[in-house]
């Protein structure tokens, strides 16, 4: 338990001595240098960088996990398979957490406690290693320190504040929330030597272009560039560009699997709508649940029951997206899987207070759809089909209006 206090310690103190100094590009990681392998009895992260970057440590539960933060790394060259020499680690990934920041995961195979953790840095080369060694620890003891330290400086996640930045102002215009889905440390699918979220991000954008030169349409990206978006933080910022519905693009890679093909697409399903409910007004800010609704200074009873009143009208109407979307991308000669309409408890079909549907535009698993969102006359069709759905969702929407307020 001292050893696990001392490393973490050790860790916050090395990464505010490193933040002081003067960095000029990013660092690199030379991976002749670097390596996860196995001690006798733990595990130890070694990382050559070519210069010194302020960095923190620590440990998450369910699941366990090792996390490093960055300020911020060329991963440019390094692979999973060049780092991963260890069998007390069972996956570890890396990227861009969000412009300038970075941060590398390594899942843990079994409770492991932050033994000791350094950066050496070359004076004459100014190059940089930081090791970190593992020990053998408890379930409880592991369970007890898990969790990322108060670093001021280091919340990263915190975001800011979208309302301030994108003041809702209705416009009389379909804003759309387009969320390419993915993105920096979580690439998504990969497949035929395609990753998921660099995909989605290319057909997000060709989306809200298209979109932005219709008359009475525009939209908003939850992304726009390949950085890690935290689910919550994606409606946040829909519900700040004061979107009236959330489409988020997604292609799926099933192992073992070539013959599932097609688009289909996700609605929230019926049983997890209260239980969605509850995640939403338990995780998130009373005030952010319910667009011009402030929750706060009620309890999560009145929360739940407020937005499950608000998706009383919403649910229909994503229903209906759901089924225009499936028929225009058939319209448009997008290829469309056999049972296109399908219902999941997905977190980014969480909100209350517009429409939300999740695309699946094909598998990356089936060659022939890697092949249609390679191309950009395969994507353009894909692109027609949801603006052609949105449209006819839409004119359909304004046509029972006057009958809703009867």
């Amino acid at each position: 338990m001292i050893r696990r206090l001392m490393g973490a310690a050790l860790a916050c103190v090395l990464a505010g001595q490193v933040a002081a100094q003067d960095f000029t590009g990013l660092a690199r990681v030379d991976m002749n240098g670097s390596a996860v392998t196995d001690l006798r009895f733990g595990v130890e992260v070694d990382l050559e960088l070519s210069q010194p970057v302020p960095w923190r440590v620590f440990t998450l539960g369910d699941p366990m996990r090792l996390v490093i933060d960055f300020r911020e790394i060329d991963w440019r060259g390094v692979t999973q398979e060049g780092l991963q020499k260890s069998t007390r680690v069972t996956d570890l990934r890396f990227g861009s957490l969000r412009p300038g920041w970075s941060r590398m995961i390594l899942d843990l195979k079994e409770p492991l406690a932050i033994d000791t953790a350094g950066m050496a840095v070359d004076p004459v080369t100014n190059a940089a290693d930081l090791t970190i060694r593992l020990a053998p620890t408890t379930e409880a003891e592991f369970k007890a320190s898990a969790g990322a330290p108060p670093d001021p400086g280091w919340d990263m996640m915190a975001g800011v504040d979208l309302k301030a930045e994108l003041p809702v102002i209705d416009d009389g215009l379909l804003t759309v929330a387009i969320d390419p889905g993915h993105g920096g440390i979580d690439p998504g699918a990969e497949r035929g030597g395609l990753q998921e979220a660099n995909v989605m991000l290319r057909l997000g954008r060709e989306v809200a272009e298209t979109i932005n030169r219709q008359a009475g349409m525009k939209a908003v990206l939850t992304r726009n560039e390949d950085v890690f978006v935290p689910l919550e933080e994606r409606m946040t910022i829909a519900r700040a560009a004061g979107a009236d519905v959330f489409i988020s693009l997604h292609a799926d890679a099933l192992e073992g699997d070539d013959v599932t093909s097609g688009a289909s697409i996700y609605t929230l399903s019926d049983d997890a709508e209260s239980e969605a409910s509850q995640r939403m007004a338990e995780r998130h800010d009373r005030s952010d649940l319910v667009t011009g609704l402030d929750l706060s200074g009620h309890d999560d009873t009145i929360a739940t029951v407020l937005m499950d009143m608000a998706r009383v009208e919403t649910a229909p109407k994503t229903e209906a997206l759901a089924d225009t979307l499936i028929r225009s991308l058939g319209n448009t000669g997008a290829s469309v899987n056999s049972r296109p309409h399908r219902k999941a408890y997905l977190a980014v079909l969480n909100a209350a207070d517009f429409p939300s549907v999740l695309i699946e535009v094909g598998f990356l698993s089936n060659e022939g759809d890697r092949n249609t969102l390679e191309t950009p006359e395969g994507r353009a069709r894909i692109v027609a089909g949801i603006v052609l759905g949105l449209q006819r969702w839409a004119d359909a929407e304004e046509a029972r209006a006057p009958l809703m307020r009867q």
